[in-house]
């Protein structure tokens, strides 16, 4: 693309949570009540919903805050099970209540033996209501982004598919760092994968009946820029709105991978987006806290925020059919 790059500026956190979430993660909103819903998983254990005006995104007093047993990367509601989730927990597929925040484990995938070597991290639920799960390779992660050295061979981090019907799908075997957000045309003709350490961001060709994917091809490779690419939505006109981690900023992209502009925030660490509102035109970002050596102390990062871009909606994300 000519021309320079259009910088929007997105501003400070909307909701301020009641301490800096460590790593916020995985925002999904319900329209019959409109409520926002997300996860600080990586220390904190926490799940927190929030009621929010479903015309301007304002927040409606204060989240409910509500522990967990374990680490919960993702979560996705369940259509036919009111107030449960579909989750990735660190080892595999749960399902979690969003009363108690009770975890029902439904499938361990990594051996307890295997927690200091993999996690679950991010997920997605397709258009046929089955949920993907994707992996972290955490001896390969802890190189650094774009760092893996050759002689560490093929990472070792899978993506995976849990099915309505309780059956389990090894989509890819190895080959992922750092497993990251899954999405999908508005047609849905193509899925997107990210591998946030690796810089990248994949696409496959989909077949939603079979939920097969094929054809892997890179769409966008920032290993010679900055940003590691995390949750992603996308809008109606199939453009990617993908929270660059480590990089202050919302990044969109066209369906063939061409950079269109920046959404800038006061937090280094975006995590994850979500469309949300009665016209799903508002988009909430969550965020983790800068732990890194060279934090800006001003850096607001730990909280929510929101934006609403003029022209632009998505569509609520898939709901698991089992």
């Amino acid at each position: 693309m000519s021309g320079p790059l259009e910088s929007i500026d997105g501003g400070k956190p909307w909701y301020k949570c009641y301490q800096p979430m460590v790593l916020g993660e995985a925002p999904i909103y319900r329209a019959s009540d409109s409520t926002l819903h997300w996860v600080d998983c990586l220390v904190n254990h926490e799940l927190q919903i929030l009621e929010v005006d479903p015309e301007t995104g304002d927040a409606k007093g204060e989240a409910r805050v509500v522990k967990l047993e374990d680490s919960v990367t993702v979560h996705f509601f369940r259509k036919n099970v009111p107030g449960s989730y579909i989750c990735a927990y660190y080892q595999g597929v749960a399902f979690m209540d969003e009363k108690t925040g009770k975890l029902d484990i439904v499938k361990e995938i990594i051996p307890t033996s295997k927690r200091s070597e993999f996690r679950f991290n991010d997920g997605g639920v397709d258009a046929k209501g089955r949920f993907r799960l994707a992996e972290i390779d955490l001896k390969a992660m802890a190189y650094g982004p774009n760092k893996l050295p050759e002689s560490y061979g093929e990472p070792k981090g899978s993506l995976w598919r849990y099915d309505p019907d309780g059956s389990l799908h090894q989509m890819l075997k190895g080959g992922v760092i750092c497993g990251n957000s899954l999405g999908w045309s508005p047609d849905n003709k193509i899925f997107y994968f990210h591998d946030s350490v690796a810089m990248k961001v994949y696409a496959y060709e989909f077949d939603l009946e079979t939920g097969s994917i094929s054809n892997k091809r890179l769409l966008i490779d920032r290993r010679s820029t900055y940003g590691e690419p995390d949750g992603m939505v996308v809008d109606t006109d199939g453009n990617l709105w993908i929270a660059m981690f480590a990089s202050y900023r919302v990044m969109v992209f066209d369906p063939e991978g061409n950079h269109l502009k920046d959404i800038l925030f006061t937090a280094n660490n975006m995590t994850c987006t979500a469309w949300a509102g009665s016209n799903f035109d508002i988009l909430f970002v969550s965020s983790g806290k800068d732990r890194s050596l060279d934090a800006k102390a001003d850096d607001e990062g730990g909280h929510m925020f929101r934006y609403k871009p003029l022209g632009v909606k998505g569509a609520p994300k898939h709901e698991f059919a089992g």
